[in-house]
């Protein structure tokens, strides 16, 4: 009696073009994987990540976190598998999203978020021009609803909301602070970032979650 082998299949590779279903298979057949993506039907394998990226993605986890603690309703995800289009599935860096049965737009398919979650942030420290260009058109097209991308090099925060199916930057408050016209309450202090003032970034969320407009949101959620 004849044993055969179990064959594998390839494994991802930077460039290679594949389905979603096929870069899946392959995702799930290399568990030391961490990251990889798909994305317009190519696979891009990033390089290590930079302290500079570590940093930023802490202090904005913390940032999102605080919010979400304040908002029911809502859950935050950190460098997840989405499944986002036929031919992408990205793994954007920080999301947040409203969950399905509080009316948000995404859903869980099998092991993965399916959809698009209502906020995408990416720190684009040394990928600008993914992040601004064939990632922005994803996202665009899939219905993000806010897009935030951060760039440490120059200090500088574009925040963009989704407005007739095309993304339009949001203009900071009068007194110089980012506020999300999705999440109402989400606010971002910029100095407080780039000094990795913890405290400073948890005091202007906190204020947002004591607005009038975030008490109006969860009332809306809990409908």
């Amino acid at each position: 009696m004849s044993i055969s082998a179990q064959v594998m299949p390839p494994l991802l590779r930077e460039g290679d073009r594949l389905t979603r279903e096929e870069f899946l298979r392959r995702w799930d057949a290399m568990p030391g994987l961490k990251r990889a993506e798909l994305s317009n039907g190519v696979v891009h394998t990033p390089s290590p990540v930079s302290d500079v990226h570590n940093v930023y993605h802490f202090r904005l986890s913390y940032w999102l976190g605080v919010y979400a603690t304040g908002t029911p309703g809502c859950e935050g995800g950190v460098a997840g598998t989405w499944l986002m289009a036929n031919d992408s599935s990205p793994q954007p860096d920080l999301d947040l999203r409203i969950l399905r049965e509080y009316g948000g737009q995404s859903w869980i398919e099998g092991q993965y978020p399916a959809g698009a979650p209502e906020l995408i942030i990416e720190i684009s420290h040394t990928t600008s021009t993914r992040d601004s260009g064939e990632k922005l058109k994803l996202y665009e097209r899939s219905g993000v609803r806010e897009y935030l991308i951060v760039r440490p090099k120059s200090q500088r925060l574009i925040w963009r909301e989704l407005v007739n199916g095309k993304y339009r930057e949001i203009a900071p408050e009068p007194d110089g602070t980012l506020h999300s016209r999705t999440f109402p309450g989400l606010w971002l202090e910029p100095a407080a970032l780039w000094q990795a003032n913890l405290d400073g970034l948890a005091a202007v969320v906190r204020r947002g979650l004591e607005s009038q407009e975030h008490a109006a949101f969860l009332a809306k959620l809990k409908r």
